[in-house]
C-alpha cells in the first residue's frame, strides 16, 4: 500500500510538470502560427492509450511514463522525421520561422518550469507558512552519530557555517555537510573548523548514517517482549529522566550511561503521565534494556518543550518574494550537487537515482504540503536539466539557435541530426544508469 501511495504521488507530480512543460512549447508555437502535430503526456511508441485529433494537433496519452513531448512540424527532434525535413520548408514549419521565434519556443518549457517552481513554493508558504528549528535554539548542540564522529564531529557541537556560509536551520545541516569542504562548529565555547573528505558522499552512500541528528529525550516507543525493560516494568510513552539518581536530558547521554553499567542492575526514574515512577532494571551485556526509543518530529519535540521552533507566516503578496528566495536556494543547492556528480573523485555519481529514488522522496501517507513542495523542487530540477547544452534536450536546441543568430545561418542539418542521435543515446544511457542504481539498492 505504501508503494502505491508513493507511486500515485510521483505519477501525479510528473504528469503536472510534463503537461505544463510541454504547454510552454505549445503556446508560443501556436502564437507564432507554427504547426504542432502532436501533444502527448508520456511516450507512445507503437500505440497510444488515448488520442484525439483537434485541428492539426493530435492530443494523447502514451503508455510509457517517461515524460512527454510536443512534435512541432519542421523541427529535428526525437521523432527524427527525415522525410519531412527533406521537403522545401512550409510557412507553418518551425524551420521557416525567424530564429528569435524559434528560440522563444524552445525556451518556453524551461521558463514554465522555473516560474512554476517559484509559484508553487510561494503558494505553499502562503497556505502552510514556514515552520523550522533554528540552529540558535539548539542550546545543547547536536548529536553526532558514529560516522559523524569519524569526520571529527562531537555530540554537543553547535553547527555555525559551511564554507563560510551561516547555517540557520537544522534541516539544512546534512546537505551543507555533504556538499561543503569546511564546517565551522562551536565546541565548549571555542570555534573549531572541520575539513570534510573529498569522497564524503561516497562514504555516506555506503554507510547507513544520518551524520547529525537533533538531540531528543529518552522516550519509550515500544518494549520488546521478554526483555529486561518489560521485566523491570517500563511501559510505552515512559520518559526516562534519571539513572541511579543522575539526571540525563537526552537519549545520547542515557545511552552512554548504560554503557558504564553493563550487566548491572540500575534504578530508573521515569515520568509516566506526569507522575514520577522508580523502576529497577537489569542492563544487558550489550548495554541495552530492550526498548525502542521514540524518533520524534520537531513538532512533537516542541510540544514537549525540548526545542522552540520558529514559524514564519506570509500574506498573499509577501509569499511571492519568499517563494522566489526559496526556489533560488533550492536550485542553487541542486546545481551544487550536480557539479559533484560530474566529479568522479566525490563518488556522488553512485547516488544518482531514477524514478525509484524520486518516488521514495514522497511520504507513505498522502500529505499535500509535502507533495507540492516536492513538485516545486522537481519542477526546478526539470528546468535545470532541460537547459543543459545536451542535444535532444531543450538546451541543445538552444545552442544551435544561438549559433544561427551569431553566425547568421543555421547549422547543417546533418550535424543537427547526428547531434540529436548522440543526445538520445546519452540520455537513454543516463536513464538506464540511474534506474539501474535504484535496482541495485534493493539488494
Amino acid at each position: 500500500m505504501d508503494f502505491l501511495i508513493k507511486a500515485a504521488q510521483l505519477l501525479m507530480s510528473l504528469s503536472i510538470l510534463v503537461v505544463l512543460h510541454e504547454l510552454g512549447h505549445f503556446i508560443p508555437a501556436k502564437l507564432f502560427k507554427t504547426r504542432v502535430e502532436k501533444f502527448y503526456l508520456f511516450f507512445d511508441p507503437w500505440f497510444s492509450v488515448v488520442k484525439k485529433k483537434i485541428g492539426d494537433t493530435e492530443y494523447g496519452i502514451g503508455w510509457l511514463p517517461l515524460g512527454g513531448y510536443v512534435k512541432i512540424s519542421g523541427m529535428i527532434d526525437e521523432s527524427m522525421d527525415k522525410e519531412q525535413m527533406e521537403k522545401p520548408a512550409e510557412s507553418w514549419e518551425f524551420r521557416a520561422k525567424p530564429a528569435w521565434q524559434r528560440l522563444i519556443i524552445m525556451l518556453g518549457g524551461v521558463t514554465v518550469n522555473l516560474f512554476l517552481g517559484i509559484f508553487i513554493y510561494s503558494m505553499t508558504l502562503y497556505t502552510y507558512g514556514d515552520k523550522y528549528l533554528p540552529i540558535e535554539n539548539m542550546k545543547d548542540g547536536v548529536h553526532a552519530d558514529e560516522m559523524a564522529t569519524t569526520l571529527g564531529f562531537k555530540t554537543g557541537d553547535k553547527i555555525i557555517s559551511a564554507d563560510g556560509f551561516k547555517i540557520d536551520r537544522y534541516s539544512d545541516i546534512l546537505e551543507s555537510i555533504i556538499t561543503s569542504r569546511t564546517i565551522l562548529v562551536e565546541r565548549n565555547g571555542a570555534e573549531t573548523e572541520l575539513t570534510m573528505p573529498i569522497d564524503l558522499i561516497d562514504q555516506f552512500l555506503n554507510n547507513p548514517s544520518r551524520l547529525i541528528l537533533k538531540r531528543t529525550p529518552t522516550i519509550v516507543s515500544g518494549v520488546e517482549k521478554g526483555s529486561n525493560a518489560e521485566i523491570g516494568g517500563l511501559q510505552k510513552k515512559d520518559i526516562i529522566k534519571a539513572v541511579n539518581g543522575i539526571s540525563y536530558s537526552y537519549f545520547d547521554e542515557f545511552k552512554k550511561a548504560l554503557n558504564t553499567h553493563v550487566s548491572d542492575t540500575i534504578e530508573l526514574m521515569v515520568d509516566r503521565g506526569g507522575k514520577e515512577v522508580v523502576l529497577t532494571v537489569l542492563v544487558s551485556e550489550e548495554g541495552t534494556l530492550g526498548f525502542v526509543p521514540a524518533n520524534l518530529t520537531i513538532t512533537q519535540l516542541e510540544k514537549l518543550s525540548v526545542y522552540k521552533l520558529a514559524s514564519d507566516e506570509y500574506g498573499f503578496f509577501a509569499a511571492f518574494p519568499a517563494g522566489y528566495k526559496k526556489a533560488i536556494k533550492k536550485l542553487g543547492s541542486y546545481i551544487s550537487q550536480f557539479k559533484m556528480i560530474l566529479s568522479p573523485s566525490t563518488g556522488a555519481y553512485k547516488g544518482m537515482g531514477g524514478f525509484g529514488a524520486i518516488g521514495s522522496m514522497f511520504p507513505a501517507t498522502w500529505n499535500w504540503e509535502i507533495f507540492w513542495n516536492l513538485t516545486a523542487f522537481l519542477s526546478l530540477m526539470l528546468a535545470f536539466m532541460n537547459i543543459l547544452p545536451i542535444p535532444a534536450l531543450d538546451g541543445g536546441h538552444v545552442v544551435f539557435l544561438l549559433y544561427e543568430i551569431v553566425v547568421g545561418k543555421p547549422a547543417p542539418e546533418k550535424i543537427m541530426e547526428y547531434a540529436q542521435m548522440v543526445g538520445m543515446i546519452l540520455l537513454l544511457s543516463l536513464l538506464v544508469f540511474a534506474n539501474g542504481n535504484d535496482i541495485l539498492k534493493l539488494f
